[in-house]
C-alpha cells in the first residue's frame, strides 16, 4: 500500500513538473519572462545579504588597513613626544617636511603620467578643490597640535568624536550616503569603547596636567575647530579618491599643503624653530616622523576607497590602546586592565558596522552612480571590481539596506 502511495505522489510531481515546463515554455514563446521559484531561494539569499561582506578579504583588509593607520599615527606621536624631550617642539615645520616629500613623490608622478599640459588643465580645472583640501588639512592638524598646549588629552579625544559627526552629517547632505541603521550602532558602540579607554585613563591618571579653566576652554575651542576641519578634509579627501588616480589627489593636496603649511611656519613657528635643539637624535627622529606621516598619507585613500571616512575614524579610535602598546618600550608605560576590554568593544563595533552589508561594502559610493560609472578604475575601487566581475553589479533595487 505504501509503495503504490509513493508511486501515486511521483506520479503527480511528474506531472507537475511537465505542467509548469510547459507553461515557462510557452510563456516564453509569447516572449514573457518567467522566473521558477528554487527552494531555499530566498534563506539563502537572506543570509548572503546579511554576512555576504563577512566572507570577503576585504572586511578583514579595511580592519587591517585601518589599525596599521592607527599604528602609523601612533607613531607620528611618539616621535614628536621625544623631539619634545630633546627641546625640539615644531609641530607646523616637521608636518612641512612631510608635504615636501610627498610633493615631490607624487606631484612628480603626476606630471611623468600626464605630462605638462594635462597637468596644467588638471591644475586649472580641479586645483581650487585641491587647495580647500589642502586647506583643512593643514588647519585640522594645527589647531589640534594647539589644542595640546592649553588642555588634557581626555578633553582633545573626546572633543575629537565631533569629527564623526562632521562626516556623517557631510557625507549625507552633500554626497547622498544613506547610513545603514547598522552602522549609526557599529559607531555608538566604537565611541563608547573610546569612552573605556578614557575612563582607563583617567582612573590611572594619564588624561592631562593641570590646566586653569580659561585655558582649557581655549584648547577646546582648538580642538573643536581642528575637529571640524579633520571632517571636512576626510569627507573630500574620499570623494576625490574615489573619482581620481591616488597620485594625483595625494600630489595635489601635498602642493597645496606644503604652500599653507609654509606660510603658517612663516607666521607662528619662527620662534619656536629658532630655540629648538638640534643634533643628531633630532634629525633621526625627525626622519622617522615624516616617513610615518607619508606612509599614513599614502594608506589613507586606500582606505577612503575601500570603506569610507566615516570607518577611517573609528579605526582613530584605538589611537590610546597603541600609544600604550608601544609606549610600553619606549617609555616604560603599563597597561590597564581596562584597555584590552576596551580595545575588543571597538573591533566589535566594526563588526556591527558592516552588518547587512553587501558584497562590495562601502566600496560602492552612491555619488558615483549605480554601477560607479563617474568613478576611477583603480585598486580598491568598487568600478574595478564592477568590470572584472559582473556579478557584483548593483541592482536597481537597494531597499533591502534599510536607511536611517
Amino acid at each position: 500500500m505504501a509503495d503504490k502511495d509513493n508511486t501515486s505522489a511521483q506520479a503527480v510531481l511528474e506531472d507537475s513538473k511537465q505542467a509548469i515546463s510547459s507553461a515557462g515554455e510557452a510563456a516564453s514563446a509569447n516572449g514573457a519572462n518567467i522566473e521558477l521559484p528554487v527552494e531555499g531561494t530566498a534563506a539563502v539569499e537572506s543570509g548572503t545579504k546579511i554576512r555576504s561582506y563577512y566572507r570577503t578579504k576585504e572586511f578583514y583588509l579595511s580592519i587591517l588597513l585601518g589599525q596599521t593607520l592607527v599604528i602609523l599615527n601612533v607613531s607620528t606621536n611618539i616621535f614628536s613626544t621625544l623631539l619634545a624631550n630633546e627641546g625640539t617642539s615644531i609641530p607646523s615645520f616637521q608636518t612641512f617636511f612631510t608635504y615636501v616629500l610627498l610633493n615631490i613623490m607624487y606631484t612628480s608622478y603626476t606630471l611623468y603620467k600626464y605630462g605638462p599640459r594635462k597637468w596644467f588643465n588638471m591644475v586649472t580645472k580641479d586645483g581650487w578643490k585641491y587647495a580647500i583640501l589642502g586647506f583643512f588639512d593643514v588647519l585640522g592638524n594645527y589647531f589640534v597640535v594647539l589644542a595640546f598646549r592649553y588642555t588634557t588629552l581626555l578633553s582633545i579625544q573626546l572633543i575629537l568624536i565631533w569629527t564623526i559627526v562632521v562626516v556623517v552629517v557631510l557625507s549625507s547632505l552633500l554626497m547622498h550616503v544613506r547610513y545603514h541603521y547598522a552602522q549609526i550602532i557599529g559607531i555608538l558602540v566604537c565611541v563608547g569603547g573610546l569612552g573605556v579607554l578614557l575612563a582607563s585613563d583617567h582612573i590611572t591618571g594619564s588624561d592631562g596636567g593641570d590646566y586653569s579653566r580659561d585655558d582649557m576652554i581655549k584648547g577646546d575651542l582648538f580642538a573643536l575647530v581642528g575637529a571640524t576641519c579633520y571632517g571636512f578634509s576626510n569627507t573630500m579627501e574620499e570623494f576625490m579618491a574615489s573619482k581620481r588616480p591616488i597620485y594625483e589627489v595625494v600630489g595635489q593636496l601635498a602642493f597645496y599643503g606644503m604652500v599653507i603649511n609654509g606660510a603658517i611656519c612663516g607666521i607662528f613657528d619662527r620662534g619656536d624653530f629658532q630655540t629648538a635643539v638640534w643634533n643628531g637624535q633630532v634629525a633621526g627622529y625627525l626622519v622617522g616622523y615624516t616617513l610615518c606621516l607619508v606612509i599614513f598619507y599614502t594608506l589613507a585613500p586606500l582606505l577612503f576607497r575601500l570603506a569610507s571616512a566615516a570607518f577611517f575614524n573609528i579605526s582613530l579610535f584605538t589611537v590610546n590602546f597603541w600609544n600604550v602598546i608601544i609606549g610600553i618600550n619606549v617609555f616604560d608605560y603599563t597597561i590597564h586592565w581596562m584597555y584590552p576590554i576596551a580595545f575588543v568593544l571597538i573591533l566589535v563595533g566594526h563588526v556591527v558596522y558592516y552588518f547587512g552589508r553587501k558584497l562590495l561594502g562601502e566600496a560602492l559610493k552612491p555619488w558615483l552612480g549605480r554601477n560607479q560609472e563617474e568613478g576611477v578604475i583603480g585598486i580598491f575601487t568598487a568600478r574595478k571590481k564592477i568590470l572584472t566581475n559582473p556579478q557584483y553589479a548593483e541592482p536597481e533595487d537597494r531597499s533591502a539596506e534599510s536607511p536611517v
